[in-house]
Parts: structure tokens; sequence; C-alpha cells
């Protein structure tokens, strides 16, 4: 499939989600429950199944793509930092608008697309950039919503959580050149891993259609953090990687990764914080919803 087909695909999807929540085949503790199968069990799966195809992935490319994501985030961090205050007027949003444009979801939106788009061992790819991305959304992006304060220490469980692990694990394969993962264990694995796209599509959808789409619509700061985050910002990252002379299928991955909707981590931080989630909410569902617009141009700008 072309760059517009899999895009109008993935929208359809994401369609089929919001119709099915406003006809109550799905929402609600369904929705949570399958967010949390996706999380732990299928894209974990996905990331494994990326590395036990009939070719390895080009083991060369691991130290590159780390040193792309964290000097992602090494540029990134100072748009967190600095351009809100031309953003807002407020200062207690600073922080919130900070995170929004430094982080995207890459694990639960972020994998399926990357999938999608350049196939499934790119999905080994994109989990070496998550690693920077989490480490950093634990560290920078916690400092940032407490107004530059560190708040409280890293937690060092995200670094063993399933999708983490599995990363690991998938480096160590394409490392030492092993391809002799039989097929009782790769074929299990790559079926699991095939409901990540078809699961992650359909739960955006349905959360779409649970907000009160009136009091999301948010204000001139957020629609400006939104073109930042999703349109703005990954173009400087990807003309600045391709001008240093980075492989450019290693930018282009990373590219679509950091033009993704703001990261869901934003607004569970909010809400364990005790921070006013208002904001962060507005900025989620703003540009969850124009992603779908703004992914498939870059991707037929950039790939």
């Amino acid at each position: 499939m072309d760059n517009i087909e899999i895009m109008l695909t993935l929208t359809i999807l994401v369609v089929i989600g919001y119709a099915a929540h406003r006809l109550n085949y799905i929402g609600g503790d369904f929705d949570k429950k399958l967010s949390g199968f996706i999380v732990d069990f299928t894209c974990p799966a996905l990331i494994l199944s990326s590395v036990m195809g009939d070719r390895l992935p080009d083991r060369e490319m691991i130290l590159p793509l780390l040193g792309i994501g964290f000097l992602t985030y090494f540029l990134l961090s100072f748009a967190g930092f600095y351009l809100p205050r031309f953003v807002t007027k407020k200062k207690s949003d600073e922080g919130i608008l900070g995170f929004a444009m430094m982080f995207g979801n890459v694990g639960f939106i972020g994998y399926p697309i990357v999938a999608s788009i350049f196939g499934p061992e790119a999905v080994f790819y994109a989990a070496i950039l998550n690693v920077p991305n989490t480490l950093c959304v634990f560290t920078i992006g916690n400092t940032l919503l407490h107004g530059g304060r560190i708040k409280r220490r890293f937690d060092y469980k995200i670094l063993y959580c399933p999708a983490m692990i599995a990363a690991y694990i998938a480096m160590l394969i394409v490392a030492t050149g092993f391809d002799r993962v039989p097929r009782i264990i790769s074929h299990p694995l790559t079926l699991l891993g095939g409901i990540t796209i078809p699961g992650a599509l359909l739960i955006i959808g349905s959360s779409m259609a649970s907000l009160p789409v009136r009091k999301m619509a948010g204000d001139m700061s957020v629609y400006l953090t939104t073109a930042l985050r999703l349109v703005v910002l990954p173009l400087l990252i990807h003309f600045t990687f391709t001008l240093a002379g980075f492989q450019p299928l290693s930018v282009a991955i990373n590219t679509i990764i950091i033009s993704m909707p703001v990261a869901t981590y934003g607004t569970i931080f909010c809400l364990k914080e005790g921070i006013d989630v208002t904001v962060m909410t507005e900025v989620t569902f703003i540009t969850t919803i124009v992603s779908i617009v703004t992914v498939p141009l870059l991707t037929m700008l950039l790939v």
C-alpha cells in the first residue's frame, strides 16, 4: 500500500472505534482492560516479532538509533523549557505545554503507525528510539510538570516494564545475530502482536467518542502547541539530522515517532501529582484529532 492508503486505513479503524463506542459495543472498562492488554502483552509481542522474520534488522543501526534518540530529546528539551513562555501568558501552563511539545505517544500509537508505514521490522527500530523517550519522560517530563523542580525520584521500575524488556531482548537477538527462533515461539508472537495495530486504533476512536468535544476545544496556546508538537518540531529535527548526514531510514522513523500526539503519561502524571489536568487533556485530545491529518502529510513529504 502507498502512504495515502495506509493512513486512510488507519483513519478508518479510528472511525470504526468511534462508531463502536457510540453504539455501546466498546468503551468504559472494556477500553481500560484492552489498553492494558495491548501495552503489556500485544505491544511487547509486536516488538519481539519484529526481529523474528525471514531476516534480522540491521544490527549496525542499534547504536546510531540510540544516538539519534538521545540527541532528539536533548534538542526537544530546549523547546520544552523555553518555547512555552512565548505560547502562553499563564505561568502555571508553561510546564504542561512544554511536556506536550516534548513527548509523543510512542508506545501506544507510534509502534502501530511505524509498522504500517515502514513494515514489521521497523517496530524494532522504533523500540530502540523509545528507550531515550522513556528515560526522559520520567525525568525531564516530570520536572517540567513541576515548574522546573524535581518532585520525585526516577522510578526505575519503568525500565523493566514488558515493552522495555521486549526491546532489550530484541536488541540482544539482533546484536548476537540469532536468527533461529523456533516457529512454535515466533508464530504465536506474530499473531499476538498483530492485535496491536487494530486494537490501539479502535481504542483511540473510542476514547475520542467518550470526550465532550465542546469542552475540549482548547485555546490559542493549545493550538500553537499542537502545531509545534505535530509539525514544526518534527520538521526541524528531521532536517537537522538529514543535514548532519544521519542514515535516512533512521531519520524518517525518528521523525514519524516524534510527530505523534501528546503522550498519555502527561495526563497520568497530572492526576497522580494533583496537577490541574484540564490543559493536558485538551492538548492531548486536539493533537490526537489533528494527527490523523498531519501524520499522513508528513509521511508523504518525508518518507
